[in-house]
């Protein structure tokens, strides 16, 4: 697990900027967290990152549940599961297929849905108490698919690591 510290907004964007220099096409990109964590800021920046076009407005696909980009170097299916029932709801959803093609999926509240999604990196957003642009951010995986990338990961969020 890598532990992690966003300051303001602009901070998880690059953090998240710093992810997408990593991800590739199949890739399942999983982020929990409460209400108001910075998901959706954390996609924004992953999006930029991969070049989705300034005029796409990126924002939470709560009700639509799915938002694709097709813009940038590799396609992105950013769901939304909050509002989803049951599993089988979120396998109708066709995420891992649609990566299975070649793009990346960003799935928030994704974490209650993990044995549908398959491998996948699972980052975590927690809102501070105390400060209310700092995030704690922590990235761990399940499955074997980051394993030779890890270190890689590791050197890319460098700058925000919390030293233990």
């Amino acid at each position: 697990m890598i532990s992690l510290r966003s300051r303001s907004v602009q901070e998880t964007h690059a953090l998240a900027s710093a992810i997408a220099s990593v991800v590739r096409p199949r890739d399942m990109v999983v982020l929990s967290g409460g209400m108001g964590a910075g998901k959706t800021a954390f996609t924004v920046g992953f999006a930029r990152a991969l070049g989705v076009n300034d005029d796409e407005h990126v924002s939470s696909p709560t009700f639509t549940l799915v938002h694709t980009y097709s813009t940038g170097r590799i396609p992105l299916h950013h769901a939304d599961l909050y509002r989803l029932g049951s599993l089988g709801e979120v396998a109708d959803l066709g995420l891992r297929e649609q990566v299975d093609l070649g793009a990346v999926a960003l799935v928030e509240w994704g974490d209650v849905a993990q044995a549908v999604l398959g491998d996948c990196l699972v980052i975590h957003l927690e809102n501070d108490l105390d400060d209310d642009d700092a995030r704690d951010i922590t990235i761990s995986v399940r499955g074997h698919d980051w394993d030779a990338r890890w270190e890689r990961l590791r050197d890319a969020v460098r700058t925000w690591t919390v030293q233990s």
